[in-house]
């Protein structure tokens, strides 16, 4: 019985976020809620919703933090001379801009924010793309993609979620993943080579001489879109400000302290650099509130699903009855089998749909092989580059407006290159030991 009223949970939970009928953040709570007052655990309630919360507390933290910190890196200018030396090492070759357009893209999508990326990124390089005539759709092809590999760090999305998810350590998650994620930006940079070569092909190459102001234009369509005021930014604290973001990035992979401490004194070190000011830290954090209640509401809301999930013994009785039916062949190959699956289920469901709702069941069934939930929360990350294809995910639009293209020819269009990205950072976590069989 507990095995079928976990499995309707995460159907109805599943249905209502797909469907629009609740939000993520609400489903997250009513749902489990509901279910464990049906499943007689009423008296129960408060303290797994409590121990659940409370597992997810260092990753809600984190997560604030790193919002913060990017933000302010942002808003101080960090990525602007990126920008600049892209649009001057382009010129007028359509290798170059496809080149240059992934480059960006990857550099800029390192805050872990796709909306930011797809603005500065296609304000940036969509004049280039029309005044060449290249092919509109490898422009926001070549974007997503890049946000689809970088999107792994811990403050962009999907492994916050799989690590609430699973309760686990976000250092054990994400440092491991940073070679398959290296092997996918390679691959993203293939793509945008093949895309350049075949567009060379087709319009030439033009001289620099021929595109007069457009440096100006995509840096004046750059800022109108980034909605950035001058008198926030900081170009004489470039270097300080790239040295402490190497500096914070290094003690992360070396795990000098847990990322929420990281991330709290970076934030802090960042804010009183840059914004010296009180009132000018305010307006700052006002400025980014929005996006931080966003994320990190998201977070506790899933200590809800999670501790009732895991409280109420649903998940180990869902793992079992899946161990009954799993062929014990297949048993040991449950982590590809999960890297595989996440392309298609993460495109057809939400995020939040497959994290928490199927992802626990898959890593308690693999628990039963030997197989650390750990090495399933890197597989279940493998998908991302395709699932941005999804029309459920809301930026994609944003994407697809600014390059004024048709959605469903950039979703033809980028599918096999996003599959391949997919495959690329599967084949070097298995060669790698990153994702184990």
């Amino acid at each position: 019985m507990l095995a079928i009223l976990g499995y309707l949970m995460v159907f109805v939970f599943m249905f209502l976020i797909m469907t629009g009928r609740l939000s993520a953040l609400i489903a997250l709570i009513i749902v489990p809620v509901v279910f464990a007052i049906i499943g007689g655990f009423s008296s129960e309630l408060g303290t797994m919703i409590i121990d659940g919360v409370g597992q997810l507390a260092p990753t809600g933290v984190m997560l604030m933090f790193a919002i913060l910190y990017f933000g302010i890196m942002i808003d101080a200018g960090l990525f602007d001379p990126i920008v600049d030396k892209v649009l001057k090492f382009v010129k007028g070759d359509p290798v170059k801009i496809a080149i240059g357009t992934a480059v960006l893209a990857l550099m800029v999508s390192l805050d872990g924010d796709g909306t930011t990326t797809y603005m500065i990124t296609i304000s940036a390089m969509y004049p280039l793309y029309k005044r060449l005539k290249m092919n509109p759709l490898m422009l926001p092809a070549i974007a997503i993609m890049s946000v689809g590999v970088t999107n792994l760090t811990p403050w962009g999305g999907p492994t916050a979620r799989v690590v609430s998810a699973l309760s686990l350590d976000m250092h054990d998650v994400f440092v491991p993943m940073i070679p398959a994620m290296i092997g996918g930006a390679i691959f993203v940079l293939f793509v945008a080579y093949v895309f350049g070569k075949r567009e060379r092909k087709r319009v030439g190459v033009l001289k620099l001489s021929d595109l007069p102001n457009q440096q100006t234009l995509a840096e004046r369509e750059m800022a109108a879109a980034a909605e950035y005021s001058e008198d926030i930014k900081r170009p004489h604290l470039l270097w300080v400000n790239f040295a402490l973001t190497v500096a914070l990035m290094a003690a992360l992979i070396i795990g000098v302290l847990p990322l929420p401490a990281l991330f709290m004194i970076g934030f802090a070190i960042a804010v009183v650099i840059n914004y010296p000011n009180l009132d000018q830290q305010k307006q700052r954090l006002q400025a980014h509130a929005g996006n931080v209640l966003a994320v990190v509401s998201l977070v506790f809301a899933a200590g809800t699903f999670t501790g009732i999930l895991s409280g109420t013994g649903m998940v180990d009785a869902m793992a079992n009855s899946l161990v009954a039916v799993i062929p014990d062949a297949l048993g040991p190959y449950l982590p590809i089998i999960t890297a595989i699956i996440s392309m298609p289920f993460t495109f057809f469901m939400s995020n939040d749909a497959f994290y928490f709702g199927m992802i626990p069941i898959i890593a308690e069934t693999a628990a039963n092989y030997g197989i650390a939930p750990e090495v399933i929360a890197r597989a279940s990350l493998i998908g991302q580059p395709v699932h941005l294809l999804s029309p459920l995910v809301a930026s994609t639009y944003l994407l697809v407006g600014m390059s004024k293209v048709d959605f469903g020819k950039f979703q033809r269009f980028t599918m096999l290159p996003a599959a391949g990205v997919c495959i690329a950072m599967l084949i070097v976590a298995l060669i790698l030991g990153v994702i184990t069989i």
